[in-house]
C-alpha cells in the first residue's frame, strides 16, 4: 500500500517541523519571555523586601510615638496631681483662714456680749441691792415698827450679800 510507505516520509517532514516549531517557541519564551517575567518577579520581591523594611521602620516610629505620648501622658498625669493637690492645700489654707477669721468676730462679739452681760449683771446687782434694801427696811418696819435709814439698809445687805 502506497499509503503506508509515504507514511514514513509524512511523518519525518510533519517531525521535522514540530521541532522546528518548537525550537522557536523554546528560544522565543525562552529568551524573550522569561527575562521579562523574572525581571517582574524580582522587582515585586525587592518591592515585598523595601515594604517589609518600610513597615518595620514604621512600627519602630509607632512604638517611640507611642513610648512618648506614654511618658506625656503620665508627666500630664503628675502635673495634674501636682495641680490638684495645690488647690487642695489652697482651699486648706484659705479656709484655715477664714474659720480663723470667724473664730476672731466670734471672739469679738463673744467678748462684747460678756462685758455686756457683766454690765447688766452689775446693774441688776446694783438694782437687787437697793431694792432688797428697800425690802429689808420695810420688813424691819413693819416686823419691829423701828424705822432705818435707806443708807443703813444698803450697808447690811451689802454685808450679807458679800458673806454668801
Amino acid at each position: 500500500m502506497p499509503q503506508i510507505n509515504q507514511l514514513m516520509l509524512v511523518y519525518q517532514s510533519q517531525w521535522f517541523w514540530l521541532l522546528l516549531v518548537l525550537g522557536v517557541i523554546y528560544f522565543a519564551i525562552g529568551k524573550g519571555m522569561v527575562p521579562k517575567i523574572e525581571a517582574t518577579v524580582e522587582g515585586r520581591q525587592a518591592k515585598v523586601t523595601a515594604d517589609l523594611v518600610a513597615a518595620e521602620r514604621a512600627k519602630a516610629a509607632a512604638e517611640e510615638a507611642e513610648a512618648t505620648a506614654n511618658a506625656a501622658e503620665a508627666d500630664a498625669r503628675t502635673a495634674a496631681q501636682e495641680a490638684t493637690a495645690k488647690a487642695k492645700a489652697k482651699g486648706v489654707k484659705d479656709g484655715e483662714a477664714r474659720l480663723a477669721k470667724a473664730d476672731a468676730e466670734i471672739g469679738e462679739k463673744l467678748a462684747a456680749a460678756e462685758a455686756n452681760l457683766a454690765k447688766a449683771r452689775t446693774k441688776a446687782l446694783a438694782s437687787m441691792e437697793a431694792l432688797a434694801a428697800e425690802a429689808a427696811g420695810d420688813i424691819v418696819a413693819k416686823v419691829s415698827g423701828a424705822s432705818v435709814s435707806a443708807g443703813e439698809a444698803a450697808s447690811a445687805v451689802k454685808t450679807v450679800l458679800a458673806n454668801a
